[in-house]
């Protein structure tokens, strides 16, 4: 086992070779779940002007001192405000504005009070509804039901930080400053490539000895759940020159990563390495794992290259470690991993190696317990969609009782 890489230690060489991709702008109505490039600072107080919260009247509330149910105040209607008008009449003292929820307080008033606490009878035929005078029933104090200026944002205040995944609040606010165009990280290009001869593609039929490449589609759907824009391209065949031809065809996409899938162990039609070593150069290709052993990083023609082992447990296993740190990075996004604490609840033994087993979670007395998903083949694909989580049991470890705490990398976050 000594000349084998830990996990720790190959995610960490990974990362210290990945850079971050540049920025781009794009229309704002493209921008969800892209990642700001740079902090947004509002330009302008949001809202703009002091507004109502409420539908009711614009008051003076120095006129309402010991106003009540039994003792109303009761002011002339001076004006009728609508949401989107702004109004010229100054609120003297004894006067009072219909005022509806948005529109600018008019000058003079500080306050607003609710239709509710009014003898107000409103219709739906709005002039015929004003009336020339209005009977307010509660007291009320500055600033009451009033919006002011810069309630929500003020102009020199940061109010999105670069880094933000864009969501659909996020971009209203942009929409609320004006903004017609965001800067973002640009979105990482993956090229992706499945080996085999025993490939067959979507919907093909199946010849002897053949399975259909589950694997291409499993890894651009993973790769478009981190934000990345997956490029398959056709199986390769076990030849040397299907395979070169394959990694052509990927540098010619302009790609920001390249990943395979198979052709990285020791088998003799597994070309993969050899291939990169004639385009760029290998830098790691046997970690301390199970599953996923057989796999391999490097650059081609200085694009970051992974290759991943061909079963499909495997592959996706090997991707959650390595290949989304990764992506995340490049994405401008946090690398976080989510796990937790639970509890085995049956004996396991094992090789040494830092496993990675599929289990589901479920609660009992305030803790989580992990059940095995049954069969741990890397070939079970089934056992991944069950699966609530990867049971980390760590590199050395080849007996666990039950009852043990360990973690768990999450897959239903």
């Amino acid at each position: 086992m000594s000349e084998l890489m830990s996990v720790d230690d190959a995610v960490q060489r990974v990362l210290s070779r990945i850079r971050a991709l540049p920025s781009e702008e794009i229309g704002l109505v493209d921008a969800l779940g892209r990642v700001l490039a740079e902090d947004v600072i509002a330009e302008e107080n949001i809202p703009p002007f002091a507004n109502s919260s409420m539908d009711g009247y614009a008051v003076r509330s120095a006129d309402l001192a010991g106003a009540s149910w039994e003792h109303p105040v009761r002011l002339a209607v001076v004006d009728d405000i609508a949401a989107g008008r702004v109004s010229d009449r100054t609120i003297g003292a004894g006067e009072t504005a219909r005022i509806m929820t948005g529109a600018p307080l008019p000058p003079g008033a500080d306050a607003v009070v609710q239709v509710e606490l009014t003898d107000a009878t409103w219709t739906r035929d709005d002039t015929a509804s004003v009336m020339a005078s209005v009977g307010i029933l509660h007291s009320t104090s500055t600033g009451d039901n009033v919006r002011e200026a810069g309630e929500d944002m003020r102009a020199g205040q940061v109010v999105l930080h670069a880094g933000t995944v864009l969501r659909p609040q996020d971009m209203g606010v942009l929409v609320s400053l004006g903004h017609t165009h965001v800067r973002v990280v640009r979105q990482p290009r993956v090229a992706i490539i499945a080996t085999g001869d025993e490939l067959v593609d979507m919907g093909q039929p199946l010849g002897p000895g053949q399975i259909r490449n589950s694997n291409s589609y499993v890894v651009a759907g993973l790769v478009e759940q981190l934000g990345g824009v997956p490029i398959r391209l056709p199986i390769a065949g076990d030849q040397l020159d299907a395979v070169r031809e394959r990694f052509v065809e990927a540098l010619t996409a302009q790609p920001d990563l390249i990943i395979s899938t198979a052709g990285v162990s020791v088998g003799a039609h597994d070309l993969v390495r050899t291939v990169i070593e004639e385009l760029g150069e290998l830098s790691l290709w046997r970690v301390n794992l199970r599953p996923g052993k057989p796999l391999a990083y490097g650059h081609v023609r200085g694009v970051p290259f992974f290759g991943l082992p061909g079963n499909p447990v495997s592959t996706m296993v090997t991707f959650d470690l390595f290949v989304r740190p990764a992506l995340l990075k490049q994405a401008g996004r946090p690398i976080t991993v989510p796990v937790a604490k639970v509890i085995v609840n049956e004996e396991m033994e094992f090789d040494g190696r830092e496993t990675y087993m599929r289990v589901t979670l479920r609660e009992q007395d305030g803790a989580l317990i992990a059940e095995t998903t049954g069969t741990q083949s890397s070939g079970a694909l089934l056992s991944m969609v069950v699966a609530d989580g990867l049971l980390i049991v760590p590199a050395g470890v080849k007996h666990v009782a039950a009852g043990t705490e360990l973690s768990v990398r999450l897959l239903r976050a």
